[in-house]
């Protein structure tokens, strides 16, 4: 399999974009952690440790993480995308508040089976899904 640093490699290649330090920094702080952080945050995070990246250079290397299936995008409705590392994640779904922005992972076999069903039912074949459930948590309810 190959490394965090050859697949970043591969993916700039492929967007005719060239390897520098910065993106690595980037795709290390997304690595490093499984939040649901927002642009903003991550390129903080970036700043705060003392690195110099520019916020454009933040947000065109996530760009390309996600056209490339490295990153996954949420849209939470809230006007800001978050994103997360796909690598050696498994599927779930994500449970949100709508209060103070809690963000849970699940997975859940019966929602998964019953997805299948309906999708049998239609005579669709189900290429991806995004399931988010949105309320408030134990905390804020």
């Amino acid at each position: 399999m190959a490394t965090n640093v050859q697949l970043l490699k591969d993916a700039l290649r492929k967007e005719g974009l060239l390897y520098t330090p910065q993106r690595q920094i980037i795709w290390d702080e997304i690595c490093k952690t499984d939040d649901h952080r927002d642009a903003e945050e991550i390129y903080f995070k970036i700043k705060q440790g003392g690195h110099k990246v520019s916020r454009a250079t933040v947000y065109r290397t996530i760009d390309v993480l996600v056209k490339n299936n490295l990153v996954r995008k949420l849209e939470l409705g809230d006007g800001r995308n978050r994103y997360e590392n796909k690598l050696d994640s498994s599927h779930h779904d994500h449970i949100v508040c709508i209060q103070c922005g809690r963000i849970d992972e699940f997975m859940d076999e019966n929602i998964e089976k019953l997805q299948d069903e309906i999708a049998k039912k239609y005579q669709f074949k189900i290429v991806r899904h995004i399931h988010q459930l949105f309320g408030l948590c134990r905390d804020c309810n």
